[in-house]
């Protein structure tokens, strides 16, 4: 199964150096919200409605048949545990340790490369150089022709660009596209109707639960 997240860091990958387009803040979390999502559009997790045991727009597990993808998996035993979560502490907690989980993934299946060195001989970095580009830039293609061309995306990509929105990174992977314009479609995509009532405010809890924690991690690992 390929996961969001495992999309997402692919795109968010420079080629050549293997370096995040995105600081250590925003990457983490942004792939916990890909989580979450890949959890919404199958149903498993979503946020509460009135009238249900837990508070509205809490993290309710709807299924008992957990995924079985391993990642997935995990995220929902962590969700799950406990006092139902705030979308924000679900993300920090499933933010931890998950970017080197899905860079083993990529690794793995042959995408990127897995560079490890010392900074100045004492901090320790790692990167990951694309092997395999036709992923990735299948992936930037259809991202585009919906951001840049207008073409209607699959939900699957409309998920994507929700992401892509949420930190702001479509400059980055389309420099010589119109910004202000690309910025206004991602945004339309990302509030659009292409997802159910009930994944539409998981969209809505993961866009802001993001930007938030990206902002105030401390604050947000407090707040659970």
């Amino acid at each position: 199964m390929t996961l969001l997240a495992e999309d997402l860091l692919l795109l968010m990958l420079d080629e050549e150096s293997g370096k995040p387009l995105v600081d250590s803040t925003k990457l983490p979390r942004v792939l916990a919200g890909a989580v979450l999502l890949d959890l919404a559009l199958t149903g498993v997790v979503t946020p509460a409605e009135p009238g249900e045991d837990a508070r509205k727009g809490r993290l309710v597990i709807r299924t008992q048949e957990f995924p079985e993808d391993p990642l997935l998996r995990d995220a929902v035993e962590i969700v799950g545990k406990g006092r139902p979560l705030k979308p924000e502490s679900a993300i920090e907690k499933l933010s931890k340790g998950i970017r080197d989980k899905v860079a083993t993934r990529l690794v793995a299946d042959g995408w990127v490369r897995e560079e490890r060195s010392r900074i100045l001989g004492l901090f320790p970095s790692v990167r990951w150089p694309q092997v395999d580009g036709s992923r990735e830039h299948a992936l930037r293609a259809e991202i585009g022709a919906s951001l840049v061309d207008g073409i209607t995306p699959t939900h699957r990509t409309a998920a994507l660009i929700s992401l892509i929105a949420a930190v702001d990174v479509a400059p980055k992977l389309f420099p010589n596209a119109d910004k202000r314009a690309m910025k206004k479609r991602a945004k339309e995509i990302a509030e659009g109707d292409w997802a159910g009532k009930a994944v539409r405010k998981a969209v809505d809890a993961v866009n802001t639960a993001i930007m938030i924690a990206a902002t105030t991690p401390a604050i947000v690992a407090a707040s659970s």
